[in-house]
């Protein structure tokens, strides 16, 4: 999730679907003999290393047969994405829609297994060599001193998620959450009201994107707050020691102007100039906005996950999205994982309906089996310029695109997520995740950390090492370990449940199907 929390590009037309029969012909004919070898590569089980003392072992990728048949593959894909589009699309019945059901429970529950625990091992190693001593904060990327709030809560979940996975011994985790905590109830805040959108992780200045010795008081967002609300509570309700730390961070904000009329707003400052805006489109907003409401701010507007949506029928699924694009709004409605995978591990699907989630990951799922080429896509760092980008189902007008928030196209930029691969699995474990998690596994690690993900197209590894990746890797694995969403494993009290009995969570006949 950028820290910068805006638009991208302008509403574009829903591309043409394939024309001609023959050509159809001919496309199915090549595609079916380039996703054997990739379907082959997909599932590939990684190499383990009999010493308990060694890590796992790389697994490198099979090579692309050559850049002809890579770019023809590609443009193959690109064509049934945009034959999959039907507007509009399948809509959920309400009585499907309710969020208040008893949070959802992870399937397949219960102790890690080796290979797990090896995952997770993994993911820790990015924090221990991006721990900053003088503040307590972590990198946001590896080998650079600056920090998001998005960022700095994924490495509170992480240090949470190994503390109780015993990666780390229990004086270990009270001195650095300790740190953490007294570092964020202190920082400089941006106009002395809330924590900057980002700061140099080793003197705590105030700074702008990609920069770290000139000051620089940017604004905030309210998404990446909402975000660090909820892991307040976690801590705060599971850990006793650290209740008045964690209170301590929240009561050195200024909430005043973070919530108005029950919707967010964050700040920028264009040309030296602040700017006040709504904040959040379907997904991340209702996500923020629950960690906000667990602090009792009033954010019911932006709760609503009804009053905006609209749906997108991709590879036969109806896809919610926001209403609510760059063309009448001036904002991105991007349609990520993310947003879905957190909601599911961290509330138990509270802020948004289960529905959603499902179609969202079912939609990613006839994606694959129409093309073979395995697919969990969100938002993340790259390896490359643009150095961050959004892969989206579904953003403003058209599926399947990848681009920039200054609304660049980078479709032969799409990745496979690591984060959002396992987090998927934690979720739904189905044999469909399973080829997730076998395929992260397998391409995408290295000793210092997971990797963010693999590029669709040029068949190799995107090897940004990030914090918000491995912090969602921890805490997806700590849900499967304890078997509850983290706020009602850790106690947090605020939540309003219902009392009906646990049902089993219904998941559409396409994921079943895996």
């Amino acid at each position: 999730m950028s820290s910068d929390f805006q638009p991208p590009p302008k509403n574009l037309s829903i591309l043409a679907s394939v024309g001609g029969v023959v050509t159809a012909v001919i496309a199915i004919a090549i595609l079916n003999g380039w996703s054997k070898q990739l379907s082959q590569a997909s599932i590939e089980k990684p190499e383990i290393s009999t010493s308990e003392t060694a890590s796992r072992q790389l697994v490198q990728p099979k090579k692309p047969q050559n850049p002809a048949s890579s770019a023809e593959a590609s443009e193959i894909i690109a064509r049934l994405d945009a034959k999959s589009v039907v507007l509009p699309g399948q809509s959920i019945p309400k009585n499907q829609l309710t969020v208040a059901i008893i949070p959802y429970i992870a399937p397949g529950v219960g102790k890690l297994t080796p290979e797990e625990m090896t995952t997770a091992r993994i993911a820790w190693s990015y924090f221990q060599r991006n721990w900053n001593d003088e503040t307590g904060l972590i990198n946001s990327v590896d080998g650079f001193a600056s920090v998001s709030m998005w960022d700095q809560t994924a490495a509170i979940a992480a240090l949470v998620s190994a503390r109780e996975l015993n990666i780390v011994p229990a004086a270990e985790f009270e001195a650095k959450m300790s740190k953490m905590l007294k570092t964020l109830a202190s920082m400089p805040l941006y106009k002395g009201e809330l924590p900057n959108k980002v700061y140099n992780a080793k003197t705590l200045l105030p700074v702008n994107y990609g920069q770290l010795e000139k000051r620089e008081e940017i604004g905030w967002s309210a998404i990446d707050l909402g975000r660090m609300a909820i892991w307040l509570k976690i801590v705060e309700a599971k850990y006793p020691e650290m209740r008045s730390l964690s209170t301590d961070v929240w009561k050195h904000w200024q909430v005043k102007r973070i919530t108005k009329n029950g919707k967010m707003y964050g700040t920028a400052v264009i040309k030296g100039r602040e700017q006040y805006n709504q904040e959040g489109r379907l997904g991340y907003e209702n996500y923020a906005a629950y960690g906000l409401k667990l602090w009792g701010l009033n954010v019911t507007q932006a709760l609503d996950y009804q009053s905006n949506v609209a749906f997108v029928d991709l590879y036969g699924q109806g896809v919610p999205y926001d209403r609510r694009d760059y063309k009448n709004s001036g904002a991105n409605n991007y349609v990520l994982s993310e947003p879905y995978i957190l909601d599911g591990i961290e509330t138990g699907f509270q802020a948004l309906p289960k529905a959603y989630a499902d179609r969202i990951l079912a939609a990613q799922v006839g994606r694959y089996e129409a093309t073979k080429q395995l697919t969990a896509v969100t938002e993340d760092n790259l390896d490359r310029p643009p150095y961050f980008v959004y892969s989206s189902l579904f953003v403003n007008g058209e599926p399947w695109a990848t681009v920039t928030d200054t609304q660049q196209k980078h479709n032969d930029l799409r990745f496979l997520s690591a984060k959002a691969a396992i987090g998927w699995h934690v979720l739904y474990n189905t044999d469909y995740t399973q080829q997730l998690f076998n395929f992260v596994q397998a391409n995408l690690n290295s000793k210092d950390g997971w990797y963010n993900g693999f590029y669709e197209s040029m068949r190799q590894p995107n090897k940004t090492l990030t914090a918000n990746n491995n912090g969602v890797i921890l805490e997806s694995l700590l849900y499967k370990q304890v078997g509850q969403p983290l706020t009602v494993w850790a106690g947090v009290k605020s939540q309003k449940l219902t009392q009906r009995a646990i049902r089993k969570p219904q998941v559409t006949a396409k994921i079943l199907k895996q």
